[in-house]
């Protein structure tokens, strides 16, 4: 079943919804900074509409291979990171008329103590690995247990990307 993912934003003091598709209900350079944070796709021709001249464009985004232990833990080898990557960013911000004054990259540990942090985890951060079940994923999540009672943890590392771009004045 596909979701559409809807976003809230705030304009004058009220919530506006906006729907899937790549267009934002806002005039053209209506506003000094958008942000978000871990956007599922960033709309770069439309925030580069909405700025005004001189506007920013500040977000927090998922990098590439996040969590990626993780999932590998669960899922077994995975193919190289095709997207999220901070090169693919900046080209995009580029192309819609944005200069990237700002790019960070970090890399933070996320260490599990017992595998029900990994089960909770897993059930809060879906897109870890999709469809999640305990039950489908037992004897994973069994082997999980046994290594982080022979290592006392399990470590996985989060990737995460800040991006400022400003619209040209």
């Amino acid at each position: 079943m596909a979701v559409a993912r809807r976003t809230l934003g705030r304009v004058g003091g009220r919530v506006v919804r906006v729907g899937p598709a790549p267009v934002l209900p806002f005039r053209d350079a209506s506003f000094d900074l958008v942000t978000s944070r871990h956007p599922v796709d960033t709309w770069w021709t439309e925030i580069a509409r909405v700025l005004r001249p001189g506007g920013r464009y500040l977000s927090q985004q998922i990098g590439a291979g996040t969590m990626r232990e993780l999932s590998e833990a669960v899922l077994g080898p995975l193919p190289p990171p095709a997207t999220r990557h901070t090169a693919a960013a900046v080209a995009a911000a580029r192309a819609a008329g944005l200069a990237v004054t700002r790019l960070e990259a970090a890399t933070l540990r996320a260490v599990f103590h017992d595998v029900g942090a990994v089960v909770w985890f897993l059930r809060k951060v879906v897109w870890t690995v999709p469809g999640f079940d305990v039950d489908r994923y037992r004897r994973q999540l069994e082997r999980l247990h046994e290594r982080i009672r022979a290592e006392g943890s399990f470590v996985a590392h989060s990737r995460r990307f800040l991006v400022e771009a400003v619209k040209p004045a």
